[in-house]
């Protein structure tokens, strides 16, 4: 590692709209894992009505939400739509949770035939289906160095991926995008958008490292080496998370 002590700047993205089913757990493991690494952290949260410049953070989160929530959610992120957009052109990383991944695509259109506008970062769409996904989900991340991924799903949006999108997961067990093509999210460049709650990150230990590792390559502008952790217990949770049926 270089001499200067190194520094992350995470923009949680609507705390206060969109964070059920544990969502911000993602934020304290990516602020912890960089701490443990003697990486100092700071979290700032964008609540409504804040003005985003991009050049202040060097990774995103935004997580789920209600309906209600998420269109408020949808006229927030509008607003700052041209600075995300200009972050993920930069490579900067970005995580987005099941509501918010439908937000970063094109449009998602309601039961009630209302389309709510994305911020088209992601080359995905969404309609509203008749029937809820709910349960534990086993994916396969090609990129990844363990490339199993555990999470849990809990949606009813049917979720269709676009030509300059490529799919985040493989399914193996669950449902995913649309439960019938077996992808599960989506990824442009550093933007990651997914379904799966849990939360995604503690269960995952080596998808959070790699989106770590991707805010200090791009900040510092070279290959910042992670420090070792003792994970033990990290991947005896996401072990005992793994579908039988796989």
């Amino acid at each position: 590692m270089q001499n200067t002590p190194l520094k992350l700047r995470i923009a949680h993205l609507y705390p206060d709209l969109l964070n059920i089913y544990g969502d911000f757990g993602n934020v304290l493991t990516l602020q912890k894992r960089a701490q443990w690494r003697d990486i100092e952290v700071e979290v700032v949260k964008i609540t409504a009505g804040s003005v985003i410049n991009s050049d202040d953070f060097d990774l995103f989160f935004a997580g789920g939400g209600q309906d209600n929530q998420q269109i408020i959610a949808a006229n927030e992120l509008i607003k700052n739509g041209a600075e995300l957009l200009k972050a993920a052109h930069n490579n900067k990383p970005m995580l987005a949770i099941c509501g918010a991944y439908q937000l970063f695509g094109k449009y998602y259109l309601t039961a009630e035939r209302h389309k709510l506008k994305g911020i088209s970062i992601l080359d995905v769409h969404t309609l509203a289906g008749k029937n809820r996904f709910i349960g534990n989900v086993t994916a396969i991340a090609d990129f990844l160095p363990v490339r199993t991924i555990v999470g849990f799903e809990n949606h009813s949006g049917l979720t269709y991926l676009g030509e300059t999108a490529k799919p985040l997961f493989k399914i193996k067990v669950g449902k995913g995008n649309n439960g019938l093509d077996k992808t599960e999210g989506a990824r442009y460049r550093n933007v990651f958008g997914t379904y799966l709650h849990g939360p995604i990150l503690p269960k995952n230990p080596h998808f959070c490292d790699y989106l770590l590792q991707l805010a200090l390559n791009t900040k510092y502008k070279c290959k910042i080496p992670l420090l070792p952790l003792d994970d033990s217990v990290e991947y005896y949770a996401h072990e005992a998370r793994i579908c039988a049926k796989y």
